[in-house]
């Protein structure tokens, strides 16, 4: 690990409390080791590097004036908790962040009571730290701060507005902490942005405004009661000043800012004069994402999460192998501008994820047909639905679990109308070390019940390309493919795309003892397992299924006939999902077989390796070939 000056300070840190009894001129050389250890872990054990980094100051700055976990903070996301992580007792077990049965990559109260609420998903934190603030209140904690942590960039997701709206309306002493940086994971999109950019306001006149305020009171000319009203005369009086109209002071919430957000002890200044003040208060912050490592500073993007990284140099360690897979998520940008070059109405959509999802590649190409709508989930699917309503069609790309935000809009936006667009939900299935918050195992269960979706999932790349050909060519309706993270099956992925017949499946292999059918790619594990099995002299029949809705009922009839045991897999929840759907055909029509449902079960799963979560799961090739032995031969 690197030397730091004085690198016993971070070693002697193993709660917040030893962080408050040291001085505040050391803080500084806190910062810097914190960083430095943040830099040093991440370059052997990959993770979020950049937004952590941003935040290094500010975590040292809410943990030295706070009193944790008394206090609550409530983080949003969590790509930026990594400090605080360190200060609140894990800094020995940092070194296993994101790794099978280590600690999380997010906060979550079950691995400490410093993490004040569970954070993988933008834009919750106002919501969560105001119910809190409310809680103590009607408990008579009036002594106790809770402070939500919002970037900008989740700023611009609607729940965020949701309970900035909310805030100002209901009695809370709530601190809001705005870290902007400029950044989301690309580029923050948006009018409220630019905004957080341009806004500017006067330390003086915040300063003079609080004692004017603090006077009155004491002099018992205002009270709590008429506070809006004061509140909404000052702001009036500060934008007629400062020549500024500020959006949250519009909310009735105090506004203090901006400041230097890697100024700790500034920071402890001014967060130690509002801390206490009644009512809603927003402090903004100016961070850079990547703060104190060059590489990340001048290519946040990339240094977002960059994998295995020399610390020295700043050189990304990529392992490829020669002819090695493609990722699923570039076969699907490189696709995505092949068919738009065919058709003109075709346009991309994407929710703060164009690099995840490779919808850069549209936006190269075809930079008037390709839009990144910030976080905002729920207006993604809609902002489609309406492009498809006037005669475009719309690819929207959205994460798996992240699509469960805007479950309502695909109901009542996309299927009651029954429109022409594709929603591709990458990211679907286990997703490894992101864990609980990031895997992608509901949507087969929650789209399933909707009227009017077509739901597919691809054995490989080559399936990927035709149902995306499928969806723009054939379907006049909402049609849904999803596909996993990380690599495909093939170094030759580029075919001639063909139309995939809706609803029908395929035979990949016959058998006589024993039929498995499998929906998307993992039945690339159900291909290995009955390898592992033909030693046995097991008979196993294999049908890649395609299509969740509708299902080929022909070929279900066929194994209905034939077969007394029948396994189904699924890279999703098992509660509802494929292997329900196959159980509800085979009451339905009268066939009894024995039936094993293997995928994720009914329980949230940890973070690890991909091959590590598929065993814990009871997916991986090995264990699904223990499953048929059990079945057919028995023991």
């Amino acid at each position: 690990m690197t030397e730091c000056k004085d690198e016993h300070l971070l070693n002697s840190i193993d709660s917040p409390e030893d962080l408050r009894q040291l001085s505040p001129d050391k803080l500084g050389e806190v910062c810097a080791e914190l960083r430095q250890y943040i830099i040093d872990v991440l370059s052997e054990n990959p993770g979020h590097l950049g937004a952590s980094l941003g935040t290094v100051e500010l975590t040292v700055a809410l943990h030295y004036v706070f009193n944790t976990p008394y206090d609550r903070i409530v983080w949003d996301v969590g790509h930026q908790a990594y400090g605080h992580k360190i200060l609140t007792g894990r800094r020995e077990a940092f070194q296993t962040l994101r790794k099978f049965k280590g600690i999380s990559g997010f906060p979550n109260p079950q691995e400490s009571m410093y993490d004040a609420f569970v954070a993988g998903h933008a834009s919750n934190s106002i919501s969560a730290a105001m119910g809190m603030s409310v809680a103590s209140a009607l408990k008579g904690e009036k002594d106790r701060h809770v402070i939500a942590v919002i970037g900008d960039g989740a700023m611009t997701g609607g729940l965020a507005f949701e309970g900035l709206n909310n805030a100002s309306a209901n009695p809370n002493n709530l601190l809001i902490i705005l870290n902007d940086n400029d950044m989301a994971i690309d580029h923050a999109v948006g009018g409220l942005s630019q905004y957080l950019v341009d806004i500017t306001t006067s330390q003086t006149y915040n300063k003079m405004r609080y004692d004017v305020y603090r006077g009155l009171r004491k002099m018992k000319l205002i009270n709590n009661g008429r506070r809006e009203n004061i509140l909404r005369f000052n702001n009036s009086l500060k934008a007629l000043l400062t020549q500024q109209h500020n959006l949250f002071e519009g909310f009735s919430i105090r506004y203090f800012g901006p400041v230097d957000g890697h100024d700790v002890g500034y920071m402890i200044k001014v967060l130690n004069d509002i801390k206490d003040m009644e009512g809603p208060k927003l402090l903004h912050i100016k961070t850079k994402k990547g703060k104190g490592f060059k590489p990340a500073e001048e290519s946040a993007t990339e240094w977002h999460a960059p994998g295995l990284f020399n610390k020295e140099t700043g050189e990304r360690i990529i392992v490829r192998k020669l002819n090695e897979p493609q990722l699923y998520q570039d076969v699907f940008g490189h696709t995505l501008v092949e068919l738009a070059e065919q058709d003109e109405r075709i346009v991309g959509i994407t929710p703060a994820m164009p690099t995840g999802c490779s919808m850069t590649y549209m936006m190269k190409a075809f930079p008037k047909r390709a839009f990144d709508v910030g976080i905002a989930e729920g207006h993604s699917v809609t902002f489609s639905a309406g492009l498809a309503k006037e005669g475009m069609i719309p690819f929207c790309n959205v994460y798996s679990s992240f699509m469960q935000r805007a479950y309502d809009m695909v109901i009542h936006d996309v299927a009651l109308q029954n429109l022409h667009l594709v929603i591709c939900l990458d990211r679907a299935g286990l997703v490894g070390e992101d864990g609980a918050t990031h895997h992608g195992v509901f949507d087969l269960a929650y789209l399933r019940p909707v009227p009017n979706l077509v739901i597919s999932s691809p054995l490989n790349e080559w399936d990927l390309r035709n149902l995306m050909y499928t969806g723009y060519k054939v379907c006049k309706g909402p049609f849904v493919i999803r596909y996993p993270r990380g690599k495909g099956e093939m170094a030759d992925w580029r075919n001639e795309m063909h139309v995939l017949p809706i609803g029908k499946g395929k035979k990949l292999r016959d058998g006589d003892d024993i039929a498995i059918l499998s929906l998307g790619p993992i039945g690339n594990e159900v291909i290995k397992a009955i390898k592992e099995v033909e030693g046995d002299g097991i008979s196993v029949a294999h049908y890649d299924m395609i299509y969740l809705k509708p299902m080929d009922e022909e070929l279900l009839h066929e194994v209905g006939r034939k077969f007394s045991r029948i396994i189904t897999v699924e890279n999703g929840v098992i509660k509802g999902g494929f292997g329900s759907a196959v159980l509800e055909f085979m009451a339905d029509n009268g066939y009894t077989p024995q039936v094993k449902r293997i995928g994720v079960p009914d329980e949230f799963v940890e973070h690890g390796s991909i091959p590590e979560l598929y065993k814990l799961c009871g997916m991986d090739a090995k264990s699904m070939a223990g499953e048929i032995k059990r079945m057919v031969i028995g023991g």
